[in-house]
Protein backbone atom coordinates (compact mmCIF):
# COMPACT_ATOMS: atom_id res chain seq x y z
CA UNK A 1 0.00 0.00 0.00
CA UNK A 2 1.29 3.58 -1.06
CA UNK A 3 1.87 5.88 2.00
CA UNK A 4 3.58 8.87 0.38
CA UNK A 5 1.20 11.52 -0.28
CA UNK A 6 1.22 13.82 -3.52
CA UNK A 7 3.25 17.13 -2.90
CA UNK A 8 0.83 19.91 -4.07
CA UNK A 9 3.44 20.99 -6.69
CA UNK A 10 2.85 17.75 -8.49
CA UNK A 11 -0.91 17.98 -8.52
CA UNK A 12 -3.07 18.40 -11.47
CA UNK A 13 -5.64 21.27 -10.66
CA UNK A 14 -9.29 20.56 -11.65
CA UNK A 15 -9.53 22.88 -14.12
CA UNK A 16 -6.52 21.72 -16.32
CA UNK A 17 -7.49 17.69 -15.25
CA UNK A 18 -11.08 19.08 -17.17
CA UNK A 19 -9.63 20.73 -19.96
CA UNK A 20 -7.44 17.51 -20.62
CA UNK A 21 -10.17 15.34 -20.50
CA UNK A 22 -11.99 17.64 -22.86
CA UNK A 23 -9.68 16.46 -25.70
CA UNK A 24 -10.33 12.97 -24.40
CA UNK A 25 -13.67 13.00 -25.70
CA UNK A 26 -12.47 14.39 -28.76
CA UNK A 27 -9.86 11.75 -29.15
CA UNK A 28 -13.25 9.38 -28.52
CA UNK A 29 -15.71 11.08 -30.54
CA UNK A 30 -13.76 11.16 -34.14
CA UNK A 31 -12.85 7.66 -34.29
CA UNK A 32 -16.35 6.36 -32.75
CA UNK A 33 -18.52 8.81 -35.08
CA UNK A 34 -15.91 7.63 -38.01
CA UNK A 35 -16.68 4.13 -37.39
CA UNK A 36 -20.62 4.41 -37.53
CA UNK A 37 -20.51 7.16 -40.58
CA UNK A 38 -18.15 4.68 -42.49
CA UNK A 39 -21.34 1.92 -42.66
CA UNK A 40 -23.59 4.87 -44.48
CA UNK A 41 -20.74 4.64 -47.52
CA UNK A 42 -22.81 1.41 -48.42
CA UNK A 43 -26.31 2.16 -47.80
CA UNK A 44 -26.61 6.74 -47.84
CA UNK A 45 -23.90 6.65 -50.89
CA UNK A 46 -23.96 3.47 -52.72
CA UNK A 47 -20.14 2.68 -52.59
CA UNK A 48 -19.15 -0.46 -53.60
CA UNK A 49 -18.21 -2.59 -50.73
CA UNK A 50 -14.35 -3.45 -52.15
CA UNK A 51 -13.95 0.35 -52.46
CA UNK A 52 -15.49 1.15 -48.99
CA UNK A 53 -12.91 -1.54 -47.59
CA UNK A 54 -10.06 0.27 -49.35
CA UNK A 55 -11.52 3.74 -47.74
CA UNK A 56 -11.32 2.19 -44.40
CA UNK A 57 -7.99 0.68 -44.72
CA UNK A 58 -5.53 2.67 -46.79
CA UNK A 59 -5.72 5.70 -44.49
CA UNK A 60 -4.70 3.82 -41.76
CA UNK A 61 -1.51 2.83 -43.23
CA UNK A 62 -0.79 6.32 -43.89
CA UNK A 63 -2.07 7.10 -39.73
CA UNK A 64 0.72 4.07 -38.46
CA UNK A 65 3.43 6.50 -40.43
CA UNK A 66 2.69 9.77 -39.39
CA UNK A 67 2.55 9.73 -35.74
CA UNK A 68 6.06 8.17 -34.83
CA UNK A 69 7.23 11.50 -37.00
CA UNK A 70 4.03 13.67 -35.11
CA UNK A 71 5.71 12.57 -31.95
CA UNK A 72 9.17 13.45 -32.73
CA UNK A 73 8.42 16.98 -34.13
CA UNK A 74 6.00 17.73 -30.80
CA UNK A 75 9.09 16.12 -28.48
CA UNK A 76 11.85 18.30 -30.22
CA UNK A 77 9.53 21.62 -30.32
CA UNK A 78 10.83 24.78 -28.30
CA UNK A 79 8.31 27.58 -28.33
CA UNK A 80 6.62 30.08 -25.62
CA UNK A 81 3.47 28.00 -25.31
CA UNK A 82 5.31 24.56 -24.34
CA UNK A 83 6.20 21.66 -27.21
CA UNK A 84 2.73 20.54 -27.81
CA UNK A 85 0.04 22.80 -27.35
CA UNK A 86 0.17 24.80 -30.54
CA UNK A 87 0.49 21.66 -32.63
CA UNK A 88 -3.28 20.66 -30.07
CA UNK A 89 -4.44 23.81 -30.98
CA UNK A 90 -3.97 23.68 -34.47
CA UNK A 91 -4.86 19.71 -34.98
CA UNK A 92 -8.13 20.09 -33.24
CA UNK A 93 -9.24 22.82 -35.81
CA UNK A 94 -8.01 21.02 -38.61
CA UNK A 95 -9.51 17.89 -37.18
CA UNK A 96 -13.14 19.31 -36.39
CA UNK A 97 -13.24 21.19 -40.17
CA UNK A 98 -12.04 18.16 -42.03
CA UNK A 99 -14.33 15.46 -40.24
CA UNK A 100 -17.36 17.75 -41.68
CA UNK A 101 -15.77 18.61 -44.84
CA UNK A 102 -14.91 14.84 -44.88
CA UNK A 103 -18.81 13.45 -44.98
CA UNK A 104 -20.38 15.82 -47.21
CA UNK A 105 -20.84 13.27 -50.24
CA UNK A 106 -23.83 13.15 -52.63
CA UNK A 107 -25.13 10.08 -53.76
CA UNK A 108 -25.79 11.20 -57.16
CA UNK A 109 -21.49 11.37 -57.69
CA UNK A 110 -20.42 9.13 -59.63
CA UNK A 111 -18.70 6.48 -57.20
CA UNK A 112 -15.04 7.33 -58.63
CA UNK A 113 -15.50 10.79 -57.88
CA UNK A 114 -16.78 9.91 -54.48
CA UNK A 115 -13.71 7.70 -53.40
CA UNK A 116 -10.93 9.95 -54.46
CA UNK A 117 -12.70 12.73 -52.59
CA UNK A 118 -13.31 10.47 -49.59
CA UNK A 119 -9.78 9.05 -49.89
CA UNK A 120 -7.80 12.43 -50.02
CA UNK A 121 -10.01 14.05 -47.80
CA UNK A 122 -9.60 11.29 -44.87
CA UNK A 123 -5.62 11.67 -45.75
CA UNK A 124 -6.11 15.44 -44.67
CA UNK A 125 -8.24 14.63 -41.79
CA UNK A 126 -5.77 12.43 -40.28
CA UNK A 127 -2.88 14.35 -40.53
CA UNK A 128 -4.88 17.38 -38.97
CA UNK A 129 -5.94 14.25 -36.17
CA UNK A 130 -2.63 13.21 -35.63
CA UNK A 131 -0.81 16.90 -35.10
CA UNK A 132 -4.19 16.93 -32.37
CA UNK A 133 -3.81 13.57 -30.85
CA UNK A 134 -0.27 12.92 -30.49
CA UNK A 135 0.75 16.11 -28.86
CA UNK A 136 -2.21 15.72 -26.75
CA UNK A 137 -1.34 12.06 -25.64
CA UNK A 138 2.24 13.33 -24.67
CA UNK A 139 0.93 16.75 -22.75
CA UNK A 140 -0.90 13.97 -20.70
CA UNK A 141 2.93 12.06 -19.86
CA UNK A 142 4.52 15.16 -18.56
CA UNK A 143 1.32 17.27 -16.72
CA UNK A 144 2.49 15.70 -13.59
CA UNK A 145 5.75 13.71 -12.54
CA UNK A 146 3.73 11.99 -9.38
CA UNK A 147 3.54 8.24 -9.53
CA UNK A 148 0.34 8.63 -8.19
CA UNK A 149 -1.55 11.60 -9.61
CA UNK A 150 -0.67 10.03 -12.99
CA UNK A 151 -3.19 7.81 -12.48
CA UNK A 152 -5.91 10.09 -11.23
CA UNK A 153 -5.28 12.02 -14.24
CA UNK A 154 -5.60 9.14 -16.47
CA UNK A 155 -8.72 7.58 -14.97
CA UNK A 156 -10.01 11.31 -14.91
CA UNK A 157 -9.42 11.60 -18.57
CA UNK A 158 -10.82 8.39 -19.57
CA UNK A 159 -13.85 8.90 -17.31
CA UNK A 160 -14.58 12.13 -19.42
CA UNK A 161 -13.64 10.51 -22.59
CA UNK A 162 -16.13 7.90 -22.03
CA UNK A 163 -19.34 9.96 -22.54
CA UNK A 164 -18.63 9.84 -26.22
CA UNK A 165 -19.52 6.20 -26.30
CA UNK A 166 -22.62 6.67 -24.54
CA UNK A 167 -23.31 9.45 -27.43
CA UNK A 168 -21.77 7.19 -30.41
CA UNK A 169 -24.18 3.94 -30.31
CA UNK A 170 -27.11 6.51 -30.93
CA UNK A 171 -25.95 8.03 -33.88
CA UNK A 172 -26.80 4.74 -36.07
CA UNK A 173 -30.64 5.71 -34.40
CA UNK A 174 -30.11 9.67 -35.63
CA UNK A 175 -29.40 8.89 -38.70
CA UNK A 176 -32.06 6.14 -39.75
CA UNK A 177 -34.72 8.50 -38.30
CA UNK A 178 -36.86 9.82 -41.04
CA UNK A 179 -38.60 12.30 -38.41
CA UNK A 180 -35.63 14.14 -38.24
CA UNK A 181 -33.45 13.12 -41.59
CA UNK A 182 -35.30 12.70 -44.99
CA UNK A 183 -32.79 10.56 -45.71
CA UNK A 184 -29.38 8.91 -44.23
CA UNK A 185 -27.06 10.99 -46.56
CA UNK A 186 -28.71 14.17 -45.35
CA UNK A 187 -28.39 13.33 -41.56
CA UNK A 188 -24.20 11.99 -42.35
CA UNK A 189 -23.86 15.35 -43.99
CA UNK A 190 -25.44 17.32 -41.14
CA UNK A 191 -24.66 15.19 -37.98
CA UNK A 192 -20.69 15.34 -39.17
CA UNK A 193 -20.96 18.88 -39.16
CA UNK A 194 -22.34 18.89 -35.43
CA UNK A 195 -19.97 16.74 -34.50
CA UNK A 196 -17.19 18.54 -36.17
CA UNK A 197 -17.95 21.66 -34.51
CA UNK A 198 -18.02 20.06 -30.87
CA UNK A 199 -14.78 18.62 -31.62
CA UNK A 200 -13.35 22.06 -32.93
CA UNK A 201 -14.55 23.48 -29.31
CA UNK A 202 -13.96 21.04 -27.12
CA UNK A 203 -10.56 20.24 -28.73
CA UNK A 204 -8.60 24.03 -28.63
CA UNK A 205 -9.17 23.79 -24.59
CA UNK A 206 -6.14 21.21 -24.09
CA UNK A 207 -4.57 23.83 -25.72
CA UNK A 208 -5.15 26.92 -23.66
CA UNK A 209 -5.78 25.19 -20.21
CA UNK A 210 -3.21 22.60 -19.90
CA UNK A 211 0.41 23.15 -18.96
CA UNK A 212 3.32 20.71 -19.85
CA UNK A 213 7.13 21.29 -20.29
CA UNK A 214 8.19 24.11 -22.16
CA UNK A 215 11.49 22.56 -22.94
CA UNK A 216 13.64 25.79 -21.83
CA UNK A 217 15.86 23.39 -19.67
CA UNK A 218 15.97 20.23 -22.18
CA UNK A 219 19.11 19.49 -23.28
CA UNK A 220 19.96 18.10 -26.67
CA UNK A 221 16.96 18.95 -28.61
CA UNK A 222 17.05 18.36 -32.58
CA UNK A 223 16.41 21.23 -34.66
CA UNK A 224 13.33 20.61 -36.78
CA UNK A 225 13.94 21.86 -40.31
CA UNK A 226 13.59 21.09 -43.52
CA UNK A 227 17.78 21.58 -44.16
CA UNK A 228 18.32 18.86 -41.52
CA UNK A 229 15.48 16.70 -42.42
CA UNK A 230 17.91 13.44 -43.45
CA UNK A 231 19.42 14.07 -39.93
CA UNK A 232 15.96 14.13 -38.34
CA UNK A 233 15.06 10.71 -39.83
CA UNK A 234 18.03 9.32 -38.57
CA UNK A 235 17.44 10.79 -34.93
CA UNK A 236 13.67 9.21 -35.73
CA UNK A 237 14.23 6.17 -36.46
CA UNK A 238 16.97 5.90 -33.67
CA UNK A 239 14.51 6.92 -31.35
CA UNK A 240 11.88 4.38 -31.98
CA UNK A 241 14.98 1.57 -31.45
CA UNK A 242 15.77 3.00 -28.23
CA UNK A 243 12.12 3.06 -27.31
CA UNK A 244 11.85 -0.70 -28.51
CA UNK A 245 14.58 -1.78 -26.38
CA UNK A 246 12.56 -0.62 -23.13
CA UNK A 247 11.44 -3.67 -21.54
CA UNK A 248 8.93 -2.49 -19.53
CA UNK A 249 7.41 -0.45 -22.18
CA UNK A 250 7.25 -3.50 -23.94
CA UNK A 251 5.50 -5.24 -22.22
CA UNK A 252 3.30 -2.25 -21.44
CA UNK A 253 2.34 -2.84 -25.56
CA UNK A 254 2.29 -6.08 -25.49
CA UNK A 255 -0.63 -6.32 -22.68
CA UNK A 256 -2.23 -3.46 -24.46
CA UNK A 257 -2.50 -5.22 -27.78
CA UNK A 258 -3.80 -8.87 -26.30
CA UNK A 259 -6.26 -7.09 -23.81
CA UNK A 260 -7.76 -4.41 -26.10
CA UNK A 261 -7.65 -6.74 -29.74
CA UNK A 262 -9.06 -9.30 -28.15
CA UNK A 263 -11.93 -6.86 -27.34
CA UNK A 264 -12.08 -5.26 -30.37
CA UNK A 265 -11.90 -9.14 -32.61
CA UNK A 266 -15.11 -9.87 -30.83
CA UNK A 267 -17.00 -6.30 -30.29
CA UNK A 268 -19.47 -6.97 -33.37
CA UNK A 269 -20.72 -10.09 -31.94
CA UNK A 270 -22.91 -8.83 -29.27
CA UNK A 271 -24.31 -6.85 -31.56
CA UNK A 272 -24.93 -9.94 -33.60
CA UNK A 273 -26.17 -12.26 -31.16
CA UNK A 274 -28.47 -9.43 -29.78
CA UNK A 275 -29.77 -9.43 -33.01
CA UNK A 276 -29.79 -13.12 -34.43
CA UNK A 277 -29.94 -15.30 -31.02
CA UNK A 278 -31.70 -13.31 -28.87
CA UNK A 279 -34.37 -11.84 -31.70
CA UNK A 280 -34.20 -14.24 -34.20
CA UNK A 281 -32.92 -11.72 -36.97
CA UNK A 282 -35.56 -9.41 -36.28
CA UNK A 283 -34.01 -6.18 -36.25
CA UNK A 284 -37.49 -4.58 -35.70
CA UNK A 285 -37.91 -6.44 -32.53
CA UNK A 286 -33.98 -5.75 -31.63
CA UNK A 287 -34.83 -1.79 -31.45
CA UNK A 288 -32.43 -0.54 -29.66
CA UNK A 289 -31.13 -2.98 -27.00
CA UNK A 290 -27.84 -3.00 -28.90
CA UNK A 291 -27.11 0.61 -28.26
CA UNK A 292 -28.40 0.58 -24.93
CA UNK A 293 -26.01 -2.43 -24.20
CA UNK A 294 -23.11 -0.13 -25.62
CA UNK A 295 -24.22 3.07 -24.08
CA UNK A 296 -24.58 1.27 -20.31
CA UNK A 297 -21.31 -0.10 -20.86
CA UNK A 298 -19.91 3.35 -21.05
CA UNK A 299 -21.54 4.65 -18.02
CA UNK A 300 -20.63 1.90 -16.12
CA UNK A 301 -17.44 2.47 -17.28
CA UNK A 302 -16.94 6.31 -16.60
CA UNK A 303 -18.64 6.46 -13.23
CA UNK A 304 -18.23 3.00 -11.55
CA UNK A 305 -15.31 1.00 -12.71
CA UNK A 306 -12.66 3.82 -13.36
CA UNK A 307 -12.78 5.48 -10.11
CA UNK A 308 -12.50 1.99 -8.20
CA UNK A 309 -9.26 1.31 -10.67
CA UNK A 310 -7.91 4.64 -9.31
CA UNK A 311 -8.46 3.41 -5.80
CA UNK A 312 -6.83 -0.16 -6.63
CA UNK A 313 -3.51 1.49 -8.11
CA UNK A 314 -3.33 3.78 -5.11
CA UNK A 315 -3.80 0.79 -2.74
CA UNK A 316 -1.89 -2.01 -4.60
CA UNK A 317 0.03 -0.62 -7.25
CA UNK A 318 -0.53 -0.36 -10.91
CA UNK A 319 0.33 -3.79 -11.92
CA UNK A 320 -1.69 -5.26 -9.12
CA UNK A 321 -4.87 -2.90 -10.29
CA UNK A 322 -4.06 -4.06 -14.01
CA UNK A 323 -4.05 -7.77 -13.26
CA UNK A 324 -7.21 -7.92 -10.59
CA UNK A 325 -9.05 -5.38 -13.12
CA UNK A 326 -8.38 -7.65 -16.22
CA UNK A 327 -9.32 -11.32 -13.94
CA UNK A 328 -12.64 -9.54 -13.18
CA UNK A 329 -13.14 -8.73 -16.67
CA UNK A 330 -12.65 -12.56 -17.78
CA UNK A 331 -15.19 -13.33 -15.15
CA UNK A 332 -17.99 -10.81 -17.22
CA UNK A 333 -16.60 -12.42 -20.19
CA UNK A 334 -17.26 -15.92 -19.17
CA UNK A 335 -20.82 -14.16 -17.93
CA UNK A 336 -21.90 -13.01 -21.41
CA UNK A 337 -23.13 -17.39 -21.75
CA UNK A 338 -25.83 -16.89 -19.67
CA UNK A 339 -26.81 -12.94 -20.43
CA UNK A 340 -27.65 -12.97 -23.74
CA UNK A 341 -30.93 -15.10 -23.10
CA UNK A 342 -33.95 -14.91 -25.78
CA UNK A 343 -35.83 -15.20 -22.51
CA UNK A 344 -34.81 -12.53 -20.93
CA UNK A 345 -33.05 -9.38 -22.94
CA UNK A 346 -31.96 -7.19 -19.78
CA UNK A 347 -29.86 -9.89 -18.23
CA UNK A 348 -27.49 -8.80 -21.22
CA UNK A 349 -26.66 -6.36 -18.57
CA UNK A 350 -25.32 -8.37 -15.70
CA UNK A 351 -21.79 -8.64 -17.41
CA UNK A 352 -21.15 -5.02 -17.63
CA UNK A 353 -20.10 -4.14 -14.69
CA UNK A 354 -17.22 -7.08 -15.05
CA UNK A 355 -16.21 -6.55 -18.30
CA UNK A 356 -16.29 -2.89 -17.79
CA UNK A 357 -12.89 -3.47 -16.11
CA UNK A 358 -11.20 -4.41 -19.05
CA UNK A 359 -10.92 -1.66 -21.11
CA UNK A 360 -11.50 1.04 -18.29
CA UNK A 361 -8.33 -0.35 -16.65
CA UNK A 362 -6.52 -0.67 -19.51
CA UNK A 363 -5.87 2.83 -21.24
CA UNK A 364 -5.99 4.16 -17.42
CA UNK A 365 -3.57 2.37 -16.38
CA UNK A 366 -1.07 1.73 -19.08
CA UNK A 367 -1.13 5.81 -19.83
CA UNK A 368 -0.35 6.44 -16.42
CA UNK A 369 2.54 3.83 -16.76
CA UNK A 370 4.20 4.97 -19.69
CA UNK A 371 4.39 8.18 -18.11
CA UNK A 372 6.53 6.43 -15.49
CA UNK A 373 8.33 4.78 -18.37
CA UNK A 374 9.51 8.37 -19.62
CA UNK A 375 10.90 8.63 -16.19
CA UNK A 376 12.66 5.25 -17.15
CA UNK A 377 13.91 6.29 -20.54
CA UNK A 378 15.47 9.76 -19.31
CA UNK A 379 16.84 8.16 -16.57
CA UNK A 380 18.85 5.58 -19.33
CA UNK A 381 19.39 7.79 -22.61
CA UNK A 382 19.26 11.02 -21.37
CA UNK A 383 17.35 13.91 -22.76
CA UNK A 384 15.60 15.10 -24.56
CA UNK A 385 12.46 13.35 -23.17
CA UNK A 386 10.43 11.33 -25.56
CA UNK A 387 6.83 11.31 -24.23
CA UNK A 388 5.40 12.25 -27.68
CA UNK A 389 7.51 9.28 -29.25
CA UNK A 390 6.01 6.76 -26.68
CA UNK A 391 2.59 7.75 -27.31
CA UNK A 392 2.73 7.74 -30.79
CA UNK A 393 4.58 4.26 -30.69
CA UNK A 394 2.08 2.99 -27.73
CA UNK A 395 -1.07 4.48 -30.27
CA UNK A 396 0.68 2.96 -33.15
CA UNK A 397 0.43 -0.69 -31.61
CA UNK A 398 -3.37 0.07 -30.42
CA UNK A 399 -4.03 0.97 -34.57
CA UNK A 400 -2.04 -1.80 -36.29
CA UNK A 401 -3.91 -4.45 -33.84
CA UNK A 402 -7.05 -2.83 -34.35
CA UNK A 403 -6.82 -3.24 -38.19
CA UNK A 404 -5.82 -7.15 -37.51
CA UNK A 405 -8.39 -7.58 -35.09
CA UNK A 406 -10.78 -6.34 -38.01
CA UNK A 407 -8.83 -8.81 -40.47
CA UNK A 408 -9.43 -11.70 -38.33
CA UNK A 409 -13.08 -10.58 -37.24
CA UNK A 410 -14.17 -11.78 -40.59
CA UNK A 411 -11.96 -14.84 -40.85
CA UNK A 412 -13.60 -15.74 -37.25
CA UNK A 413 -17.45 -14.92 -38.64
CA UNK A 414 -16.46 -17.24 -41.17
CA UNK A 415 -15.22 -20.14 -39.47
CA UNK A 416 -18.49 -20.33 -37.47
CA UNK A 417 -20.72 -19.84 -40.30
CA UNK A 418 -22.04 -16.41 -40.01
CA UNK A 419 -23.97 -16.10 -43.26
CA UNK A 420 -23.99 -11.66 -43.35
CA UNK A 421 -27.16 -11.73 -46.24
CA UNK A 422 -29.36 -14.63 -44.44
CA UNK A 423 -32.44 -13.42 -42.96
CA UNK A 424 -31.50 -16.10 -39.91
CA UNK A 425 -28.68 -17.80 -38.65
CA UNK A 426 -28.39 -21.77 -37.86
CA UNK A 427 -28.21 -22.61 -34.12
CA UNK A 428 -25.22 -23.93 -34.49
CA UNK A 429 -23.90 -20.92 -35.87
CA UNK A 430 -24.96 -19.03 -33.33
CA UNK A 431 -23.65 -21.46 -30.73
CA UNK A 432 -20.32 -21.19 -32.36
CA UNK A 433 -19.94 -17.89 -32.49
CA UNK A 434 -21.54 -17.33 -28.41
CA UNK A 435 -18.45 -19.27 -27.77
CA UNK A 436 -15.58 -17.49 -29.94
CA UNK A 437 -17.35 -14.10 -28.23
CA UNK A 438 -16.43 -15.68 -25.02
CA UNK A 439 -12.89 -17.90 -25.58
CA UNK A 440 -11.11 -15.26 -27.61
CA UNK A 441 -11.12 -12.37 -24.98
CA UNK A 442 -10.81 -14.52 -22.33
CA UNK A 443 -7.95 -15.91 -23.44
CA UNK A 444 -6.33 -12.78 -24.52
CA UNK A 445 -7.09 -10.97 -21.22
CA UNK A 446 -5.20 -14.16 -19.11
CA UNK A 447 -2.16 -14.18 -21.94
CA UNK A 448 -1.70 -10.18 -20.86
CA UNK A 449 -1.82 -10.96 -17.13
CA UNK A 450 0.75 -13.14 -17.63
CA UNK A 451 2.67 -10.44 -19.67
CA UNK A 452 2.52 -8.37 -16.83
CA UNK A 453 3.30 -10.54 -14.18
CA UNK A 454 6.62 -9.83 -13.54
CA UNK A 455 6.21 -5.79 -14.99
CA UNK A 456 9.35 -4.38 -12.92
CA UNK A 457 8.80 -0.36 -12.68
CA UNK A 458 6.86 -0.92 -8.70
CA UNK A 459 5.72 2.92 -7.01
CA UNK A 460 8.58 2.44 -4.81
CA UNK A 461 11.24 2.11 -8.20
CA UNK A 462 9.29 4.83 -10.39
CA UNK A 463 9.87 7.30 -6.60
CA UNK A 464 13.71 6.26 -6.64
CA UNK A 465 13.66 7.24 -10.64
CA UNK A 466 12.25 10.58 -10.20
CA UNK A 467 14.99 11.81 -7.29
CA UNK A 468 17.57 10.63 -9.66
CA UNK A 469 16.60 13.08 -12.23
CA UNK A 470 15.74 15.68 -10.11
CA UNK A 471 19.45 15.03 -8.80
CA UNK A 472 20.70 14.87 -12.30
CA UNK A 473 18.86 18.10 -13.26
CA UNK A 474 17.18 19.75 -10.91
CA UNK A 475 13.04 20.04 -11.70
CA UNK A 476 11.99 20.56 -15.01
Amino acid sequence: MSNVKTAAKDKVPIGQKAAFGAGHLVLNLLPGALGIFMFFLLTAFGMDPVLAGLLGGLPRIFDAITDPIMGFISDNTKSKYGRRRPYIFVGAILSGVLFAVLWQLDADNSQTYNFWYFLIFSLLFLVGNTMFATPLVGLGYEMTSDYNERTRLMAFSQTIGQIAWMIVPWFWVLIADEDLFATQAIGVRQLSVMVGAVCLVLGVLPAIFCRGLDGGNMENRKEISLKSLGANLKELFAGIIQVSKNRPFMKLCGATFLVFNGFQLVASFSFFIIVYYMFNGDFAAAGNWPAWFSTITAVVTAFAVIPIISKLSDVYGKRSAFIISTAISIVGYILKWWGFDPGNPWLMFMPIPFMAFGLGGLFTLMMSMTADVCDLDELENGMPRKEGTFGAIYWWMVKMGQALALVLQGFVLKMVGFISDAPTQTAETMTNLRIADIVIPVATAGIAIIVMWKYSLTEERAREIKAELIERRGEL
